[in-house]
């Protein structure tokens, strides 16, 4: 399913309408070893809504023609789907996403919008605190989608569908803040739970394989991965450098420093939420890694090399078998689309309105 025509070497070691919903979830949950005091982890809390952007019905459905309407582009041929497809886990499956007007190869991996409502930061350095703020970036990104904000209200102020339906969601004409908005509401609806993992969680002892328990044991223990891959979202919402070495167009990508300017920020980038990791690969910031495989492995190694680099990465000194459980526990974070209070927002391109 994924796309990838890369090979690597091994380094290192060879919603609802008020998804403010009551909880889905229990409390009581298994026990398991950790290696310190970090978010627990376990299913996902009901998602927090902005009082300045109030999910509604309209405004999701709204949300999603624009999330797949290439008229948001400078050629009217890239939409918010092109690198975030929902047939490929919500990303393009490449290890680095294509844009601007040549369909340049771009220096980073599209990362997911699965579960992106719990983020605290969008984007791999950070750069926009909020869904609202990240959907007007590719839009103006010369490099994404080309085009501007002027420009894009103009083209959808002349398409009477968009302008009825600005009206009754928003009371106003189409605006940038209105797109932001509309389709920031309509990611917050991309939730993705109910996996073998919350299931055991919420006390099915069958939902999970002996070699799945295992792997959550080594996840909280051995492998160290709860260190960074914590709380119900499997990120800890921080930005670390690991070491990932170079890769395609950017020969250095100093990620979160060009946000803050700080140094011990230089090579960090944001740790990714596991949820639906095997739907999600290449994987890093830069798509270095074609496989959960390999990634384990260069954790296991002792990452990359980098006069930055975190000191909590370092030798894992991991079996083979305890590479399987490992990789098995992270497929049993796959989980499906919570369906919502009102009628389910479906995933099939909708129909979009043509009058124009």
């Amino acid at each position: 399913m994924k796309i990838s025509n890369i090979t690597k070497s091994v380094l290192g070691c060879a919603f609802s309408l008020f998804l403010t919903m009551q909880g889905i979830y229990g409390n009581d949950t298994p026990a398991f070893t950790l290696i310190g005091d970090f978010p627990t982890i376990g299913p996902l809390p009901p998602v927090t809504i902005p009082p300045n952007n109030p999910q509604t019905a309209a405004k999701v459905e709204l949300g999603k023609k624009l999330y797949f309407d290439p008229r948001l582009s400078g050629n009217n041929w890239i939409s918010c789907a092109t690198c975030h497809n929902p047939v490929l886990g919500f990303t393009d499956g490449l290890p680095r996403m294509l844009g601007g007007p040549a369909s340049k190869e771009g220096g980073r991996n599209s990362p997911t919008i699965i579960n992106s409502a719990y983020n605290e930061f969008q984007f791999w350095d950070g750069r926009a605190a909020t869904l609202e703020e990240q959907a007007l970036g590719p839009i103006q990104n010369p490099n994404e989608m080309f085009e501007t904000l002027d420009n894009v209200v103009k083209k959808l102020s002349g398409i009477p569908g968009y302008v009825k339906a600005f009206k009754e969601v928003f009371g106003t004409g189409v605006t940038a803040d209105g797109i932001a908005k509309a389709i920031a509401a309509f990611e917050r609806t991309i939730v993705f739970a109910n996996s073998p993992f919350d299931r055991y969680m919420l006390g099915d002892e069958n939902a999970m394989s002996e070699s799945v328990k295992r792997g959550m044991n080594l996840f909280n223990g051995k492998a160290e991965c709860i260190k960074c891959h914590n709380g119900t979202n499997f990120t800890d919402n921080k930005f670390h450098n690991i070491g990932v070495p170079a890769d395609g167009p950017l020969k250095e990508d100093l990620g979160r420093y060009n946000v803050t300017k700080m140094e011990a920020d230089k090579g960090a980038f944001k740790t990714p939420t596991l949820r639906n990791i095997t739907e999600t690969g290449p994987y890093m910031h830069n798509g270095f890694f074609p496989t959960l495989f390999e990634v384990v492995q260069f954790y296991n190694g002792g990452g990359g090399r980098s006069e930055n680099k975190s000191p909590d990465i370092h030798g894992l000194n991991l079996t083979g078998q305890e590479v399987n459980d490992l990789i098995e526990f992270m497929k049993a974070l796959t989980g499906e689309l919570v369906q919502i209070k009102y009628d389910a927002v479906s995933l099939p391109y909708p129909t979009l309105p043509m009058d124009f």
